[in-house]
C-alpha cells in the first residue's frame, strides 16, 4: 500500500514528534511541522554572541513602483544536500553554499512577472526531493509559480529534471477545468512525503462567488503523473460556490498514512446567502489518506464560515503525556485565536470543544450558522474573544473618531456577521495567527506561538451602490473586493483614525508558551515593536506579526515577524529577548536552524509584506556563534 512511502525511512523518523535532526529540509524543518532544531550551542547564555556570517541578496525584488507588482517573499530556506536553497517571488531557485553564502547555481522558470491572483508576486519557497539512488536528478527541487507551473530541477546542477511531466515542467492549470476563472497559483511548496507531492493552490480571495472548487493534489515526484486528487466542496453545490483550497503547509504522518490539509473558507468569502447546506470538508483540518486520497476525518472549527477565518497553517504534530497516556495529537492554530488539540489518528478533541451560541445576521439571503465551535483549553491566544476596547491615546488625536467608529459600527462578540451596517471585524482577516503557525519543544510538550491583535472594520456594500464604487483600488487583504455573482461587494480596512493609529489598545501583538499536558498557558508577553511613519512604539505595545517560530534545544526561539524589521532571539522559558538584529523589511518568513559541517546556522529570507508595511527587501542573512 505505501509504495511512495518506503524509499524514505529518514523522512518517517523525521515526521515523528521526537524528530532531533539538524537538518531543515522542509518548510517547516519536517513534515511535522514541530519547526523544532536540535541544534544546542545556541542557549539563553550564548545568543548575545552571535554575528553575521554572511548575506546574500537575490536581486529578485520589487516595491511596485515601476512595471512590475511589488514582491511578497514568505520563503523558508531549505537545508538539505550539504545546500541552502531558496525561491523567490520572480520563481527563480537560488542555491547557496551555507558556510558563506556564495551562489552555486542558479535558476529561472522564466515565469511571466504577472499578479494573476495575488496583489503582489509571492513565494513560500521551494520543496526537496531525494529518491536515496545516485544518479542526475535522483535529488530534486520543485518550484511553483503563479501561473501554476511546477518545476523541477537537479538539486546538484540546478537544470531541469526531463523525465518530470513534460521536459521538467508540469502544467497543473489542466487540472482546472470547473469555475476556471483564475489559475492554480502555486505559491506554497508542495509537502514531500516518499516520492509523492502534495500539492494545493491559491486563488483570487473575495473576487468571485462561483470559483474554482479546493482540491488536493498528489504527485509522483519522478514522473510528475497525477496519482489522485481530492476535493473537499460538496458536488452538488459546485455550480453556486468554489475554493476550499488549501493555500498553505501541510503536515503528513506517514506511519498512520495520513496528510493533514488546512482547508480554507469557501466563496463568497464574506456573504454565504447561496451556499447555506453544510459543507462539513470547509474551513477545517482534514486528514486525508496519502495512497487513496479518501478523507478519512475532518475537524470544522467555523460553521457556515462567512469571515474568511479559512485554515491558515498547517497543523504540528506532537505526542502529548496527558493523564498517564501518551496521545498522537495534532494542533490547528486559527485564525480566531483557538488552539484545536486533535487525536491526529481520529480528529477527535483532547481538551473540550464546546459549541456556543453566536449571532445571527441580517444580510440579505444569509443564514448565520447559530453556534460556533469554541476551544477554551488552552486559552484562546491575544486573549481573542475579548475586544481591545477604545485606545485612549488614538481617539484623543483623532478628537473622539475612535470612540464614534466604536458606535457606529456593529459588535456583538466574535463571529459577529458583516453588515450593510458595517461590522467591527476582531479578529481581523490576517487573524490573530497566520501562516506562520506554532512551534513545539516535543522534549517538554511545550507550545510557541506569536499572535496578533488587528480590529478591522468590514461593511457589505449592495450590488448596485458597488457598481458605482469599481475605481476604487484595492490594497493586500485590504479595500474594495466585488465578490461577483453575490448581492453585495465588500469594503475591508484596519479600523484607524485620520493619523493612521490603531483604534484599539494596544498589545497589538504577542508571544505565548502553552503546556500542552494541561493546556495550562505559562506566559504571554508583548512581542515586537509597532511602528508608523519613522516612529517606533513602546515595547508593552507589541507589534503585529505575519511569519512564525522555530525553537531549538538549547532553550532559543528565533522569530522574525514584526514590522519593526529585527529577527530576534528569545528565551523559551519566559519569552524575553535576549538578542536581535535590525534587518532591512519585516522577516516574514520562517527562518532556518540547522548544522553544517559542524557549525550551527539560523538563516532568515527577509522579504517584507504590504500587509504589515510597503517596506520590501530580497535579503538572506546567516547567523553564527563566533568560531
Amino acid at each position: 500500500m505505501f509504495r511512495n512511502l518506503l524509499p524514505f525511512l529518514f523522512l518517517t523518523a523525521a515526521a515523528t514528534a521526537s524528530a532531533q535532526e539538524p537538518d531543515w529540509t522542509a518548510f517547516h524543518g519536517n513534515f511535522a511541522s514541530t519547526k523544532f532544531s536540535n541544534v544546542k550551542s545556541f542557549t539563553p547564555e550564548t545568543v548575545s554572541e552571535l554575528e553575521r556570517a554572511w548575506e546574500y541578496h537575490t536581486g529578485d525584488v520589487s516595491d511596485g513602483s515601476g512595471e512590475l507588482p511589488q514582491t511578497v517573499w514568505s520563503a523558508t530556506p531549505i537545508y538539505a544536500n550539504d545546500t541552502l536553497y531558496l525561491g523567490t517571488p520572480f520563481y527563480r531557485i537560488v542555491a547557496l553554499d551555507p558556510a558563506t553564502g556564495e551562489e552555486r547555481w542558479s535558476y529561472s522558470s522564466d515565469s511571466k512577472l504577472e499578479a494573476l491572483t495575488q496583489p503582489a508576486l509571492k513565494n513560500r519557497g521551494v520543496s526537496y526531493w531525494e529518491s536515496g539512488r545516485e544518479g542526475v536528478c535522483e535529488k530534486r527541487v520543485f518550484l511553483g509559480t503563479m501561473d501554476a507551473e511546477l518545476h523541477a530541477v537537479d538539486a546538484d546542477t540546478g537544470k531541469r529534471c526531463t523525465d518530470f511531466a513534460d521536459g521538467g515542467i508540469l502544467n497543473v492549470n489542466q487540472w482546472n477545468d470547473v469555475n476556471d476563472v483564475f489559475p492554480f497559483s502555486l505559491l506554497q511548496p508542495p509537502l514531500v512525503v516518499g516520492n509523492t507531492l502534495l500539492l494545493g493552490w491559491a486563488g483570487n480571495d473575495w473576487a468571485y462567488s462561483v470559483a474554482p472548487p479546493g482540491n488536493l493534489m498528489a504527485i509522483d515526484a519522478r514522473s510528475g503523473e497525477l496519482l489522485w486528487d481530492t476535493g473537499f466542496v460538496p458536488p452538488e453545490m459546485i455550480p453556486r460556490t468554489g475554493t476550499a483550497n488549501i493555500w498553505t503547509a501541510m503536515t503528513a504522518d506517514p506511519e498512520l498514512g495520513l496528510v493533514y490539509a488546512p482547508v480554507s473558507s469557501p466563496s463568497p468569502n464574506y456573504w454565504g446567502g447561496q451556499r447555506t447546506e453544510p459543507m462539513r470538508h470547509a474551513t477545517t483540518v482534514s486528514a486525508v489518506d496519502i495512497e487513496t486520497g479518501e478523507i478519512v476525518w475532518s475537524f470544522q472549527h467555523v460553521h457556515h464560515d462567512i469571515w474568511d477565518y479559512d485554515t491558515p497553517s498547517a497543523p504540528t504534530l506532537i505526542d502529548i503525556e496527558k493523564d498517564g497516556e501518551t496521545i498522537p495529537a495534532l494542533v490547528q492554530a486559527t485564525k480566531q485565536g483557538f488552539l484545536f488539540v486533535l487525536d491526529r489518528r481520529t480528529g477527535e478533541p483532547v481538551f473540550p470543544v464546546e459549541e456556543r451560541p453566536v449571532p445571527a445576521s441580517a444580510a440579505e439571503g444569509e443564514v448565520a450558522a447559530p453556534t460556533q465551535p469554541f476551544a477554551m483549553t488552552p486559552p484562546p491566544l491575544g486573549n481573542a474573544l475579548e475586544f481591545p476596547g477604545v485606545w485612549t491615546l488614538a481617539d484623543i488625536v483623532s478628537f473622539g473618531q475612535c470612540s464614534r467608529d466604536r458606535e457606529k459600527y456593529l459588535y456583538e462578540g466574535i463571529f459577529t456577521p458583516p453588515s450593510e451596517q458595517g461590522t467591527l471585524f476582531y479578529p481581523g482577516t490576517a487573524g490573530a495567527t497566520n501562516w506562520g503557525g506554532v512551534a513545539v519543544d516535543p522534549q517538554n510538550d511545550i507550545l510557541y506561538v506569536n499572535a496578533s491583535r488587528i480590529v478591522q472594520t468590514i461593511r457589505l456594500i449592495p450590488r448596485q451602490e458597488y457598481e458605482e464604487l469599481r475605481s476604487k483600488e484595492s490594497g493586500n487583504e485590504a479595500g474594495y473586493y466585488p465578490q461577483e455573482g453575490a448581492p453585495y461587494g465588500i469594503h475591508l480596512t484596519d479600523w484607524t483614525n485620520w493619523l493612521g493609529m490603531p483604534c484599539w489598545k494596544p498589545p497589538f501583538g504577542t508571544f505565548s508558551a502553552i503546556d500542552l499536558r494541561t493546556g495550562e498557558r505559562l506566559y504571554e508577553t508583548p512581542f515586537g515593536r509597532a511602528q508608523l511613519s519613522g516612529f517606533y512604539g513602546l515595547e508593552s505595545w507589541g507589534s503585529p506579526t505575519l511569519g512564525g517560530p522555530v525553537v531549538t534545544a538549547g532553550g532559543v526561539v528565533f522569530i522574525g515577524a514584526s514590522l519593526d524589521s529585527r529577527v530576534r532571539a528569545l528565551n523559551m522559558a519566559t519569552g524575553e529577548e535576549l538578542w536581535s538584529d535590525l534587518v532591512e523589511a519585516p522577516a516574514v518568513s520562517i527562518p532556518a536552524v540547522f548544522t553544517h559541517e559542524g557549525v550551527d546556522y539560523v538563516v532568515f529570507a527577509v522579504g517584507g509584506n504590504s500587509i504589515l508595511k510597503p517596506e520590501v527587501s530580497d535579503q538572506v542573512v546567516a547567523y553564527r556563534l563566533p568560531e
